[in-house]
């Protein structure tokens, strides 16, 4: 395993990666997760675009589930 930059470092054994291949969460969940994790530590002047960045990784996972839902239900 490569270093870890300070704002992924939790003094654990594992990374956020770790967290989003053991949840099997897609790309745009493991951004999230990624945002948050990192909001206020490796910026404290970027927290709050860390936060919407993580906003904004969950609204597309919404869009793509009701896209996909909607998809689902037009050919049943």
């Amino acid at each position: 395993m490569s270093k870890k930059p300070k704002h992924y470092d939790n003094g654990a054994n594992y990374d956020v990666i770790d967290i989003s291949n053991d949840y099997n969460l897609s790309f745009a969940r493991g951004n999230a997760v990624k945002y948050i994790v990192r909001a206020g530590v490796k910026n404290q002047y970027t927290e709050i675009e860390d936060l919407e960045k993580a906003i904004t990784c969950l609204e597309r996972e919404i869009n793509y589930l009701e896209k996909k839902k909607l998809w689902v239900t037009m050919t049943i």
